[in-house]
């Protein structure tokens, strides 16, 4: 997949949940998010590449659970930011998935749908954040870099593109 986005897959076999999700993302985020929906794990795993960015993940799915898709989601790229989103309240399950590599676990009910869109928030502004405290400039700075080096990167690729 390149999109100029985040790539954010929704993993669940609620389809009414999913829907859900979608919008209110869509609502939050606008087009800065490129959402793709699976119900199952096995297709989402099918779409899974270096590419991928962000994956909300129900836990108690048929076929394989979410924790055996977070293990596999992070064999095939580990920068995957993984957010669990369960009804099950068992404190085991969730430190499992935190041991594979979960970013959070959330369980589903009221409030679920404002934790995930901080999570997505804080994974989306990383790159500033980071280079707030690490080089000292403002917010308005880092962004305007981090755009600078975008637009360059994507005018290099097409002058490449353009030349093959």
């Amino acid at each position: 997949m390149e999109t100029q986005g985040i790539n954010l897959f929704i993993v669940d076999d609620n389809k009414l949940l999913v829907a859900d999700l979608k919008n209110y993302l869509k609502n939050k985020f606008g087009v800065s998010l490129e959402i793709s929906i699976f119900y199952d794990g096995e297709s989402c795993l099918a779409n899974v590449n270096e590419d991928t960015h962000i994956v909300i993940l129900d836990y108690n799915m048929e076929g394989k659970n979410g924790l055996e898709i977070l293990k596999l989601i992070k064999e095939k790229n580990p920068k995957t930011e993984v957010i669990m989103l369960s009804s099950n309240e068992d404190i085991a399950v969730s430190i499992e998935t935190f041991r594979a590599g979960a970013k959070d676990y959330i369980l589903k009910g009221y409030g679920s749908l404002t934790m995930i869109s901080k999570l997505v928030n804080n994974i989306i502004t990383a790159p500033i954040k980071l280079l707030v405290k690490e080089f000292g400039i403002s917010r308005y700075m880092a962004m305007f870099l981090l755009v600078f080096v975008g637009v360059g990167i994507f005018a290099i690729f097409g002058y490449n593109m353009m030349n093959k």
